[in-house]
């Protein structure tokens, strides 16, 4: 049995000038310090950083000797998985505990976007999608989605109502977040219409439909259940799953996240049981049509059905699967590294209380993590549950 037993965030913002080396020490430290431990006693570092030219720094594993007094020696290294980098430490950091490697386990997962122009950090991000195909796609990313978006209103019709829905859910989830890069309530009306204030970024993608440039960090500290300090912080890893699907997005029906419904499916049977013993689930909106999408893939509704979850509630705080109640990608921030890593500590917060008490229904003892990285190419599950 696997434990997460130390949290650190760092606000998501958009600041020029951040600096990695800064970030990653800020969350160690505090991380090792919630868990009640020193960093003597860590036994291993995982990374997960996105770079791809982002910032100056390569080989972020290389800093990990020099972030606390006490890692020099430890091993240390960086994993990278597009958007899911973070979420792909997690799982490396678990493997590493499970295989008998190590019985504590740093994960830090952190992102500085913000030191390129736009434009700059769009071409990176591309560096995530099938490049041979895919690099010059008018929008980059956000491009890529509307194409998605595109082919879901083709064959299901048009989302955009259900997008904006979401768009101001994440905003008022974010309000309760002190971390989240917006924490500002969005009326529905500005976000069902392209205004100056909320303009048509591509296709059927309005700025409220898009996760921001964001810079930031967050980790944790895993470990094995018998090495937990007593009175630490605890939440099981009960389950984890990874499913990657084809990389080219020609080759696949976009109008469905098939990897996203493997590794969901794949992680609720390893963790023996069903959706609906879970209470909430942080997934990735990197745009408001993948969260819409998520709730078909993660089985709440039938496909192109997904805003029904919407229309009875299901996904709102108390509903019943309530979905980024941290505020999300959208409202929270994406530091492409560090999202897997916050979207397991916004989680296991929410089970121990720390983070809105009561915004989970009654007797909430299990939390779902869904991370994909690219266009849905790499797929990461968790299922985090309470220890009682």
């Amino acid at each position: 049995m696997i434990d997460l037993i130390g949290f650190a965030h760092t606000p998501f913002t958009r600041a020029p000038g951040a600096d990695i080396e800064a970030l990653m020490a800020r969350v160690a430290t505090e991380s090792i310090a919630d868990a009640g431990l020193d960093a003597s006693d860590i036994d291993a570092v995982v990374i997960g950083h996105f770079g791809h030219g982002l910032i100056e720094q390569g080989f972020v594993a290389g800093l990990s000797s020099g972030l606390v007094a006490g890692l020099r020696g430890k091993p240390s290294l960086r994993v990278e998985s597009a958007c899911a980098s973070g979420s792909a430490a997690v799982h490396q950091a678990a493997m590493r505990i499970a295989a008998g490697r190590a019985k504590r386990v740093l994960v830090i997962g952190a992102e500085v976007m913000s030191s390129l122009p736009t434009r700059e950090v769009g071409q990176a991000l591309l560096k995530a999608s099938y490049v041979q195909d895919e690099a010059q796609i008018e929008g980059g990313f956000a491009g890529m989605f509307a194409r998605i978006a595109g082919q879901y209103a083709q064959r299901f019709g048009n989302p955009h109502d259900a997008m904006a829905r979401i768009a101001v859910k994440a905003h008022a989830n974010g309000v309760h977040n002190p971390y989240a890069q917006y924490r500002k309530p969005l009326e529905l009306a500005d976000c069902s219409v392209a205004s100056d204030k909320n303009p048509s970024v591509v296709g059927m993608l309005l700025r409220s439909d898009c996760s921001p440039i964001s810079d930031g960090a967050a980790a944790l500290v895993m470990s094995a259940a018998s090495a937990v300090p007593a009175g630490a912080p605890r939440v099981r890893l009960r389950a984890m799953a990874q499913v990657n699907d084809l990389m080219p997005t020609v080759g696949r029906d976009m109008s469905e996240l098939s990897g996203a419904r493997q590794v969901w499916q794949q992680v609720l049977a390893e963790g023996g049981v069903t959706l609906d013993q879970l209470a909430g689930a942080e997934v990735h909106d990197c745009f408001t049509v993948a969260e819409l999408m998520l709730y078909e893939a993660m089985g709440l509704t039938p496909p192109g059905r997904g805003h029904i979850a919407l229309d009875e509630g299901w996904v709102e705080a108390g509903g019943r699967l309530a979905v980024n109640l941290s505020g999300g990608l959208k409202s929270k921030g994406h530091p492409v590294g560090a999202t897997g890593v916050s979207m397991h500590v916004l989680a296991a917060w929410l089970l121990l209380g720390r983070y809105r008490p009561g915004a989970l229904r009654a007797n909430a003892d299990m939390v779902g993590v869904l991370n994909m990285g690219g266009a849905a190419v790499t797929n990461f599950a968790s299922l985090l549950e309470r220890v009682h």
